[in-house]
């Protein structure tokens, strides 16, 4: 699973430079929808394309490696569910309870 690491280079941005960078500030430096930026932050298994990336790495001056990590799936946290699989099981759950 990939994890961004927003809210940790916003943390570092904010120590480094004493200005707090609020996720609507990010959007607009960068041209990423907020929308998408509060999802990369909170939604586990998220996906995003490159040019969001691309942005992203640009403003913070980093690399991709800073930016996004890879977490194996075993070491994710067993309480929550990636976004796809989450949704399947809502979606899964609403058609048996229609067929009733």
């Amino acid at each position: 699973m990939l994890r961004f690491r927003l809210q940790e280079l916003l943390a570092e941005r904010q120590f480094r430079t004493g200005e707090r960078v609020t996720l609507t500030a990010l959007a607009t430096a960068t041209g990423v929808n907020r929308v998408t930026l509060s999802k990369m932050i909170n939604t586990r298994g998220y996906s995003t394309v490159t040019d969001s990336l691309d942005q992203l790495c640009r403003f913070f001056d980093c690399r991709i490696e800073q930016l996004v990590e890879y977490v194996p799936e075993a070491e994710a946290p067993k309480s929550e569910k990636p976004a796809g699989k989450a949704k399947a099981a809502r979606t899964g759950r609403r058609i048996a309870a229609a067929k009733r």
